[in-house]
């Protein structure tokens, strides 16, 4: 039996996510489909949580355009959807003179770009903004600020979903094929109709433009590793810290990024790899990102690393020219219906809502969209419990006493947030699922104390057998059965 809908997006990032978001205003049915078993399971997932102003951008660019309306605009989306962010400010650092001239430039082209507020500080005032940062001058970026990807991709999809976007999780798709109305997507066991297809597959958009017959792009994959510092080394570090990027490379350069939550990421590194799945870490690499944090921020030591991990960036640019392409938006006049999104990196998450409006209006101007009189703009996350007052909280536990008990004691996670975790709108019951969401398994410890706590919550409430119980989904099974019973 074959579903019918207005449109597919493909890829749940945080881009197919946030045009999901967009679209859902209007009257439209709307398919979500997702290789993986979660949202944000890709690069959107898995980046460093900055809020980009827009001055690292080349001017003229869509990417430059989109990043400093998405920077502004910011903070209003995160108070809509209820996702966290803050402006905490950038230090571009120059190490030597010849990093002095690199800021010079990047405060040029910033405001060329129209970014605000932009100033090159020398070493004094560097030390009045952040004591512990090394650099004889800096770039100061005010309005560069942090948050969540994963919730910020949460957010937008669930509230896409309220408004009527359908999600279908391990749908990977197959085969797209052309046809008088539209076009016939087979996407796991599934079969759909549908008038307008929406590329967001991100590392692999290449190949979903390849079903339609769209051969002139390839994405490159492109590793960045980090470290995660405890939160101890946040006293040392008020906002983000940055080198100066050097010509040709694949990224901005290893850098210390101050997260919501409090601890503090190193990284990315930026490595050319084969595989599009290969997040592994390398020995080399860390190695190589300890020193060069230390040059930036000396008072960090190898005990303050907690855990590593690693991204891949879908570059449209090889190992041999390396450096940042445009973003492609295009609506494509030989495959009439096709919208097309490739070489969506960095900054791809400050960029995604105006990237969605752009994708509205291509299909505005074709079809005439039709608002929906009454659409839900508002969305309320999940209770960040040690954040509340000591009133609130009590208040808090006398109505729900399950906010009492502490399911992760490294990040004062309580029973009441795993809940709320795991009965989120999507769906997902996975134990990745809930750890991005309720922030459990996150701290020193990094789920010693709070896994089996959760896993009890899965069996319990969320109705899953031992053997259901996956870490990320269907081929990461963490339990053959019971030993004893």
């Amino acid at each position: 039996m074959r579903e019918h809908y207005d449109v597919v997006i493909i890829g749940a990032g945080v881009v197919g996510c946030a045009i999901a978001h967009e679209l859902s205003r209007y009257k439209l049915t709307i398919a979500v489909l997702e290789k993986d078993s979660d949202v944000a399971s890709g690069t959107s997932g898995r980046n460093s949580g900055v809020v980009h102003a827009g001055f690292n951008c080349a001017y003229g660019t869509i990417k430059a355009d989109l990043c400093v309306v998405g920077c502004l605009e910011f903070g209003d989306v995160c108070k809509e959807l209820d996702v966290p962010f803050r402006r905490i400010g950038k230090l571009v650092t120059a190490l030597d003179q010849e990093g002095v001239s690199g800021l010079e430039k990047l405060k040029k082209m910033g405001e060329k770009n129209g970014v605000p507020g932009l100033e090159i500080i020398d070493q004094a005032e560097i030390k009045k903004l952040d004591p512990f940062v090394s650099g004889i001058a800096a770039l100061y970026s005010p309005n560069t600020g942090i948050t969540n990807p994963f919730l910020f991709t949460v957010a937008l999809a669930e509230n896409a979903h309220e408004n009527g976007a359908s999600f279908y999780f391990d749908t990977k798709v197959t085969s797209i094929i052309s046809t008088e109305k539209g076009f016939r997507v087979r996407a796991g066991k599934r079969q759909i109709d549908a008038v307008w297809v929406i590329n967001c597959a991100g590392l692999y958009a290449d190949r979903i433009a390849r079903m339609v017959g769209i051969n002139e792009y390839k994405i490159y994959p492109c590793r960045g590793e980090y470290y995660i510092l405890d939160k101890r080394i946040g006293q040392y570090l008020n906002m983000l810290v940055y080198p100066v990027p050097k010509a040709n490379e694949g990224g901005l350069g290893v850098h210390l990024t101050p997260t919501i939550e409090g601890s503090i990421l190193v990284g990315p590194s930026a490595e050319y790899i084969r595989s599009r799945e290969d997040t592994a870490t390398t020995q080399d690499v860390m190695q190589q990102l300890f020193l060069e944090a230390k040059q930036l921020l000396p008072y960090i030591t190898e005990k303050d690393f907690i855990h590593h991990y690693s991204g891949i960036r879908p570059k449209l640019t090889g190992p041999l020219v390396g450096g940042f392409e445009d973003f492609i938006i295009e609506d494509r006049k030989d495959v009439a219906g096709f919208i097309n999104l490739l070489g969506i990196e960095s900054p791809g998450l400050t960029s995604a809502v105006p990237i969605s409006r752009l994708v509205v209006s291509l299909l505005n101007q074709k079809v005439g969209l039709e608002r929906k009189k009454f659409f839900r703009s508002q969305r309320k996350g999940i209770i960040r419990f040690r954040e509340l007052t000591d009133e609130a909280k009590q208040r808090l536990i006398q109505e729900d006493p399950s906010y009492g008990e502490i399911i992760c004691r490294c990040e004062s996670i309580t029973k009441g947030e795993i809940r709320s975790a795991l009965q989120n709108p999507l769906g997902v019951k996975t134990l990745t699922g809930i750890k991005y969401r309720a922030h459990a398994m996150m701290g020193r410890c990094q789920g010693g104390y709070c896994l089996t706590r959760i896993t009890e919550l899965l069996m319990k409430e969320g109705a899953l057998m031992p053997e259901e119980i996956c870490e990320r989904g269907p081929a990461s099974y963490l339990f053959t059965g019971r030993a004893r019973i």
